[in-house]
């Protein structure tokens, strides 16, 4: 346990920090399935889910929650996915 208050504060603003983090990293994760999802199921609004998806990244990104250029990396690869899904007939 720690010994003094100011190292028991820090402990307490370490769990509100990474319970925060663990439900931003939870929607991002399924804001991004359910665009996989949207974009192979061939549906309509699949641009709709994917900007939703790319705004979240964004968000966590910028909270620090993830690092910029994994967002961006994960972001470019769904706008892949999703082109290549419209260039099928």
């Amino acid at each position: 346990m720690a010994n003094t208050s100011a190292a028991q504060k820090e402990i307490r603003k370490s769990a509100r920090r990474r319970q925060r983090n663990r439900l931003v990293k939870a929607k991002t994760r399924t804001v991004t399935k359910k665009a996989t999802q949207a974009i192979a199921a061939g549906d309509p609004n699949a641009a709709d889910v994917v900007r939703q998806a790319q705004i979240e990244l964004d968000s966590a990104a910028q909270k620090g929650i993830i690092h910029k250029n994994a967002a961006a990396r994960k972001k470019s690869r769904l706008a892949k996915r999703q082109r290549a899904a419209q260039a099928k007939p």
